[in-house]
């Protein structure tokens, strides 16, 4: 069967459906046609196709049109005469990128026809290209005067074997949908008869509908989800089709209620910002109808809208979040829609629209503990899986665990074999063994239920670092909620040496005070400084600049667009009248602290100290003159400071002060007044002989960034005073979440952890061993530790629930915790990869291993360096042996020749970064080895309430496979555990679980489990 088929056996239906069609401005009187009337249009026009000189069948014919009624008359016309119909999306309103567009889609399509309304005839002027223009106006005046005979046997609806539209063959191409370039060139996705048919077929039968009721779409037909989801489908289930233009729906969300009621439509779609302003836009309805005329009739029955037949509301095209869809399925579900009616949902143009669907939101959702909902299992016709590719010594790409976040693939009838002469795109799309590489990355829970983290390629680098854009935008847009600012965009773009966040907002409003303005750039940039340790580039969008915006036919807003546009200077202006509203108030606010206007040295409420500092502040950043833009007030991240700065910033400091400042001081006190302050206790301590100093942010790989709440290793207190608490936020309202330090002693690794839960709203702090204090003493025992990590953990929070976790060696401390807290009050116990036997794996690692693992963890040396140096001590590593004497390599070497390997190997610009030398490196592997040795006979007793096990792929030295240690060594939990404990799979090895590529993974695994556990 061919698509053609089905336009025939509707048309000759007796039921007689129709297509009605709302123009824009107007809801209340469509124009309907028939499946019939359509038919016999379409194949009218198709003659006068067919009569063109440059038509050709199977040819591609361009569509450029903005009307539904037009588009899918023309689409079926040129399928009517056997060409290929490729339907063309909105052009944009930037000459360059239009004639780009323009040009590459000549390119790709060849000599090729192109219709259009007379009205978008000058698009095309002054570009470059080889298509043949033609005007729906001159092609319906040629239809009109086909020869009467024609056109009575067409009204009359006769068809014959020799049907213009009876191509036979079902694989072959049927349309041509295009994908939206970052830099104007599209690509051209071929979809075929039996590709569009199976989807249809899967989605319907992914929910049951109720028969004879309408579909109702109000998104472009440039799009899938209109084209597809509901034309195609709508006219294969052969029942009735409404559109309505989609600035009538936004402009007034209440009228798609209307309309759903009216119309008493089955299946529509609906993304997650439409549907937040339909709960708002309803609950105001409800509140101010009251009796008025136009809900009169229904109010007297109890209800504005009837949404009885209303059961398939599909939502897709960006995350949404569990809240909107609990409070819109609450308002549906109240005027009678099906319980479960939003399903949130994924798709592409590659899968013809949807092809995943949640069919149980947000009952499941809401029991898992989710924040954003799910996204359900495959339809008939598709499959799924998530992979992760190979790392280091392990190149082969495998399927990950469940909850193991990693890149989403697809295959099946649903999916589409190719793009329009591409070859080079195809073969990248595709895996060696025929899976489609969708470009997400997702993970699948136990359940088999699909949840998305992200974008492959959708970061930004800063200094290294990846960050998710879009988690980057969830933690602004939380930042300014009821602020005033309607839409936020996040992208990234070029600045000196790196990448920077760059924000650009849509004011509720034209007319703002420009403190408003000031308070919404503060706002953001805390923010920002906040989930990624970056000031970001910000700036309001004008009225004038609107158009400008790459909005896709679903609202979206293409990053890739915005930064081409930003970098090419369309928002110059912008930038410039925001940055002019900011500086004068700030220029306000300093004038009215520092009164008159007098030079700011010689300012007398300024200290030496302070203009010290101010100094400082500016030689960091290049500048000269101290004076100009900086007084005591001034944060850093307003000079544009990165954490690269601070790193500058701090050496800059310690050496004219000769102390140790510790970046956490820097970051907690960005001002001169308030830096002087709080360094002025310390100012006469100079570094003690056998200091390691504070290097919370500076001690991470060139990959990680620290967040700007973090307090990390204290300044030496007099007569080394030890506090074991690392407060990285003290505010929240959530129970605080305790995390115990790995087997290095020092709670760095937990740096981008902390980051990615920024969002989470808790106290987080962190214990640190004892002994990296000058003069301090390391702990003797593990019983030892833990009374004083007790007690720490007691004093600044006297009662539960209390929630503990610890990575590798820290999950046995964490452990050994949770039993002595009061019963009943650990809510939460996690151990991130360690099983509760662990003496074995302690009785292998001597100094010189313990060494090495510590130059790795401090990005010393790469992890491909340090794994070869371990291959070293492979043979008595993996024998299980308590001693290292008789391996050979470098796990038996003396300590001097170890140390002096890993000092020769290290990177020596990280070594100064750091302050580290032989003797501060030395007595940081004596703390991780002390802790070591703690644990060579421990064995584990007692039993705790519950604990989380989050695995990832173990050590070669302790497990040959995720599997055998989940089975034989992880799974051991449940001797010590009153309940059954609860398996997480993350991605990554022990050593990178909660590195930069698998950390984001991880912390969205992580707040599930505290959320399931009720903290």
């Amino acid at each position: 069967m061919t698509l053609e088929d089905v336009l025939k056996e509707r048309a000759e239906s007796p039921l007689q459906r129709e297509l009605l069609f709302y123009p824009l401005g107007n809801t209340s009187t469509p124009t309907r046609v028939s499946y019939a009337r359509l038919c016999t249009q379409a194949r009218g026009n198709a003659k006068v196709l067919q009569s063109m000189a440059l038509f050709r069948e199977g040819q591609p014919v361009l569509l450029h049109m903005h009307d539904y009624w037009d588009t899918i008359l023309w689409f079926w016309s040129v399928r009517l005469a056997k060409g290929l119909p490729a339907l063309s999306t909105p052009f944009s309103n930037v000459d360059d990128y239009r004639k780009r567009h323009i040009q590459g889609l000549s390119a790709l399509l060849e000599t090729s026809i192109c219709i259009m309304r007379e009205e978008s005839l000058p698009l095309f002027e002054g570009t470059d290209h080889n298509f043949q223009l033609h005007t729906i106006e001159s092609l319906e005046y040629e239809a009109d005067n086909a020869r009467p005979e024609e056109s009575e046997a067409q009204a009359n609806g006769l068809y014959s074997g020799k049907d213009h539209g009876t191509d036979s063959d079902p694989q072959a191409p049927a349309m041509l949908m295009l994908t939206s370039g970052s830099t104007g060139n599209a690509k051209a996705v071929v979809l075929t008869h039996k590709q569009v048919l199976a989807s249809v077929a899967g989605k319907s039968a992914a929910c049951a509908l109720p028969p004879n009721r309408p579909f109702l779409n109000w998104v472009g037909l440039d799009h899938v989800g209109a084209l597809i989801e509901i034309h195609m489908h709508a006219l294969w289930a052969d029942v009735d089709q409404v559109h309505v233009h989609a600035a009538n729906v936004i402009s007034s969300p209440t009228t798609f209620l209307d309309l759903l009621s009216r119309h008493r439509v089955s299946r529509s779609f609906a993304p997650n910002f439409f549907l937040a302003s339909l709960v708002s836009a309803a609950t105001s309805a409800t509140q101010l109808e009251g009796d008025s005329a136009p809900h009169r009739e229904l109010e007297e029955t109890g209800a504005l809208w009837d949404l009885s037949s209303l059961t398939f509301l599909v939502s897709g095209g960006e995350a949404n979040d569990i809240k909107t869809c609990v409070e819109v399925s609450t308002l549906l579900e109240k005027y009678g829609a099906r319980r479960g009616v939003v399903a949130p949902g994924f798709g592409m143009t590659e899968t013809c629209a949807g092809a995943i669907y949640n069919t149980e939101c947000p009952e499941y959702d809401v029991a898992s503990g989710y924040s954003i909902a799910s996204l359900g299992k495959c339809i008939k016709g598709m499959e799924m899986r998530v992979t992760v590719p190979g790392s280091g010594q392990v190149l082969a790409t495998r399927v990950a665990q469940l909850n193991e976040p990693g890149d989403l693939e697809v295959r099946g009838d649903v999916v589409f074999q190719g793009y329009y002469r591409n070859p080079a795109a195809t073969a990248e799309a595709f895996t060696a063994d025929g899976w489609f590489r969708t470009g997400d990355r997702g993970m699948l829970d136990i359940n088999g239920n699909l949840s998305l983290v992200g974008r492959v390629k959708e970061v930004v680098n800063i200094n290294g670092v990846k960050v998710a854009v879009a988690d980057i935008q969830s933690s602004l847009e939380r930042a300014i909620e009821g602020r005033g600012v309607a839409r936020l965009i996040v992208f990234p773009s070029r600045a000196a040496h790196t990448e920077q966040i760059t924000v650009a907002y849509v004011p509720r409003t034209w007319s703002r005070r420009v403190e408003d303005i000031a308070e919404i750039e503060h706002l953001l940039v805390q923010a920002c400084m906040m989930a990624v340790t970056s000031r970001p580039l910000i700036f309001a969008l004008s009225r004038e600049s609107l158009p400008l915006l790459p909005t896709t036919t679903l609202g979206k807003i293409s990053r890739a667009k915005m930064r081409s546009l930003f970098e090419e200077g369309a928002f110059a202006a912008d930038i410039a009248e925001h940055c002019s509203a900011v500086d004068g108030v700030r220029l306000l606010q300093r004038n009215e602290e520092c009164g008159q206007q007098k030079p700011q040295l010689e300012n007398p409420a300024m200290s030496e100290a302070e203009a010290d500092l101010i100094n400082d502040f500016v030689r960091t950043r290049g500048g000269s003159d101290p004076t100009a833009t900086v007084d005591v007030n001034t944060p850093v991240w307003e000079l544009g400071f990165t954490s690269m700065d601070l790193v500058r910033l701090k050496h800059r400091i310690d050496t004219r002060l000769h102390i140790s400042v510790p970046i956490i001081v820097l970051m907690k006190h960005p001002t001169a007044r308030s830096l002087a302050a709080a360094l002025a206790e310390h100012q006469h301590q100079p570094v003690g002989p056998g200091k390691i100093e504070d290097t919370s942010s500076t001690a991470m790989k060139d990959d990680e960034a620290a967040p700007a709440a973090i307090a990390t290793r204290p300044v030496a207190r007099r007569n080394g005073q030890y506090d074991p608490v690392v407060t990285f936020r003290a505010g929240g309202s959530k129970t605080p979440l305790w995390l115990v330090h790995p087997g290095v002693g020092e709670v760095l690794v937990f740096v981008g952890l902390v980051q990615h839960l920024s969002d989470d709203d808790r106290p987080v702090y962190a214990l640190r061993a004892r002994g990296f204090e000058p003069g301090g003493t390391r702990f003797e025992s593990i019983n030892q530790a833990v009374d004083v990590y007790v007690a720490a953990i007691r004093q600044r929070q006297s009662q539960g629930p209390y929630a503990l976790a610890g990575y590798s060696y820290g999950a046995m401390l964490a452990f050994e915790i949770a039993k002595r807290l009061p019963d009943g009050q650990v809510h939460f116990l996690g151990s991130f990869n360690l099983p509760p036997h662990i003496k074995m794996r302690m009785r292998q690692l001597n100094w010189n291993m313990c060494l090495l693992n510590l130059a790795y963890f401090l990005g010393l040396i790469s992890e491909e360096h340090a794994g070869s140096i371990e291959q070293e001590g492979k043979a008595a590593g993996e024998a299980g042996e308590a001693t290292a004497s008789e391996d050979g390599g470098f796990r038996s070497w003396c300590r001097s020749r170890a140390l002096a390997r890993i000092m020769s190997a290290a990177d020596q610009a990280r070594l100064w970064e750091l302050g580290l030398g032989e003797k501060q490196l030395t007595e940081w592997a004596d703390v991780a080895h002390g802790l070591q040795r703690m644990a060579i006979d421990y064995e584990p007793a007692g039993q705790v309430d519950g604990i989380d096990v989050f695995h990832a792929v173990p050590l070669r030295a302790v497990a040959a496979s995720r599997q055998l240690w989940l089975r034989d060594h992880l799974s051991r939990w449940r001797d010590f555990c009153r309940t059954e404990p609860r398996f997480h799979a993350v991605g990554g090895a022990h050593y990178t679980m909660i590195g930069p590529d698998h950390v984001g993974g991880f912390t969205q695994i992580l707040k599930e489990a505290l959320k399931a556990r009720g903290v």
